[in-house]
């Protein structure tokens, strides 16, 4: 099949990278010319050094070179820039089986981001999630994610992806996967301020145990469902983030936690880290449905400098006590 992905980025590369092992002709489009004739050149992307792609993956910055004749379309740019890309998928949207590997909501509108596609493209679609690093998918090494969406949906993203490398397990909350593919960064930053700090093995245990608490309150709040933040959009993907220097989430948190502003460290990572933008619209998400979220209400005011990561800590550790 001929599948057009959009956002070259490590994520949506390696995604490119197992549509092309599955024998898909693959149209990777990126908003940059300068990295379009980058890729042509050495058929390698920078966010996933000494990879080569597959020689079935070709790079374009037209929309419309991507879409002409695609069969599916796949999106994997930063949240911020979800809408605005969809809007220009539009005019060239055939009603494909659409799919995205996006974690995050939407900046302002705090929605999720099925409600954005559906919004722009007038169709539902399914959502790509789980524990990934970029680096092993696009080196083939062994990995499972889930498709969330309507069952007939979720099997055209199984017959794509699914190999021997690839494992795609199938599921019909969409909320539940998505909010936990947003969520886990936040918990991420914290764990890895907890451990910048020298705070040891237990915080880090403690601080994943109960931000899956505060995920799971919410999700379910939201309409997903509490066991699907048993799964690999939700634990499988937090215990990820939070315990391997690979997530950029986790070395957020540990260079804050450094003394690092927030600015010089985003900058200093190179790319998005979708915690930092996620953490403020959770808690007004929190806060607007009642549901108490206090690691992710911490992150929040660590992130907006209203106090420094080890007051976090000591206050998340003075909270009255209760029952789990």
């Amino acid at each position: 099949m001929q599948v057009a992905v959009f956002g070259a980025g490590a994520w949506g590369s390696a995604l490119a990278q197992i549509l092309a092992t599955n024998g898909h002709n693959v149209r990777l489009w990126s908003h940059s010319s300068a990295q379009v004739e980058s890729i042509l050149a050495s058929q390698q992307v920078s966010y996933l050094p000494n990879i080569d792609l597959s020689p079935l993956i070709v790079a374009t910055d037209s929309i419309a070179t991507a879409m002409d004749g695609v069969d599916a379309m796949l999106v994997a740019v930063p949240s911020h820039a979800f809408r605005e890309t969809l809007s220009k998928i539009k005019p060239f949207y055939q009603q494909q089986p659409v799919a995205w590997a996006t974690k995050g909501f939407e900046q302002g509108s705090y929605k999720l981001l099925h409600q954005v596609v559906l919004e722009e493209l007038g169709e539902d679609g399914v959502v790509i999630s789980g524990p990934t690093f970029a680096t092993e998918v696009a080196r083939l090494m062994p990995t499972a994610v889930v498709a969330a969406g309507s069952p007939e949906q979720s099997e055209v993203w199984v017959r794509l992806m699914n190999s021997k490398a690839f494992r795609v397990y199938t599921n019909d909350d969409i909320a539940g996967v998505e909010l936990g593919g947003a969520l886990k960064n936040v918990i991420a930053i914290a764990a890895g301020i907890s451990d910048g700090l020298g705070f040891g093995a237990n915080a880090r245990a403690a601080l994943v145990t109960r931000g899956l608490a505060e995920m799971a309150r919410l999700a379910v709040v939201l309409g997903g469902k509490p066991e699907t933040m048993m799964g690999l959009a939700g634990m499988g993907d937090l215990v990820l983030t939070c315990t391997d220097n690979q997530s950029r989430n986790r070395r957020f948190g540990l260079a804050l936690a450094e003394g690092g502003s927030v600015e010089e460290v985003v900058a200093e990572i190179g790319q998005v880290v979708e915690g930092a933008k996620a953490a403020s619209l959770a808690l007004e998400l929190a806060r607007e449905n009642g549901v108490d979220m206090p690691i992710v209400e911490q992150v929040a005011r660590v992130l907006s400098d209203e106090i420094k990561p080890h007051q976090a800590v000591v206050e998340l550790m003075s909270r009255e006590p209760g029952s789990e």
